[in-house]
């Protein structure tokens, strides 16, 4: 089971710095779709290059950021039923949701979208729209985007088998970290702790 886990380290730690480079495509977003609005306004320009790299790097920041955010529990979950069943249960379908599920489709979205990929760069596509850019860059972010997912679908399952077996601590525990709704939750506590005091020193 060592080399396993070794092997789930590895995978984290790439998933980890995939995600990381991905918050510099946030800003890039950011400040092009900030850039391309004065522009329009001011003056009275606009660039199809220009907008279609926005959509690149959305999709760059989906698809490249999905196994960050399964490494860090932050992905969307529907847990009504399962929130009330045992850990152990709770574990068992996580592994059961990648194995059958999530692994098969990563494995689909890969297989199905390499001929896609492949045939982009040996006929350099090009947007349909004047002025727009190559499509073959958008379109291999897709296996690549997957394949992370994949990855971080198998050292998610070899973290649970592990803890199932009693040799590793639970991977659903969040290290330190806090979800958006705790910092919430923290902010609102705060606020309301200024508000009463400054409240008390009016009165």
């Amino acid at each position: 089971m060592n080399p396993l886990l070794s092997f789930s380290r590895l995978v984290d730690w790439i998933n980890d710095k995939v995600g990381k480079l991905t918050f510099a495509l946030v800003f890039a977003s950011v400040f092009i779709s900030a850039g391309n609005a004065v522009v329009r306004k001011v003056f009275d320009y606009s660039s199809n290059a220009w907008l279609e790299i926005q959509w690149y790097l959305f999709a760059g920041v989906f698809l490249l950021g999905a196994g960050y955010t399964f490494l860090h529990n932050e992905h969307v979950r529907i847990d009504v039923i399962s929130s009330r069943m045992s850990k152990r249960a709770q574990i068992w379908i996580d592994i059961l949701g990648i194995l059958f599920f999530l692994l098969p489709f990563c494995f689909m979205a890969v297989w199905l979208s390499l001929p896609v990929v492949t045939n982009a760069i040996a006929s350099g596509e090009m947007s349909s729209n004047a002025g727009g850019l190559l499509r073959w860059p958008v379109y291999v972010l897709l296996p690549i985007g997957f394949s992370l997912l994949a990855l971080q679908g198998l050292s998610e399952m070899i973290k649970r088998i592990a803890f199932l077996m009693g040799i590793a601590s639970d991977p659903t525990l969040r290290k330190g970290e806090k979800t958006a709704e705790e910092e919430l939750a923290e902010f609102m506590r705060e606020k309301t702790a200024r508000e009463l005091a400054e409240a008390g020193k009016q009165a």
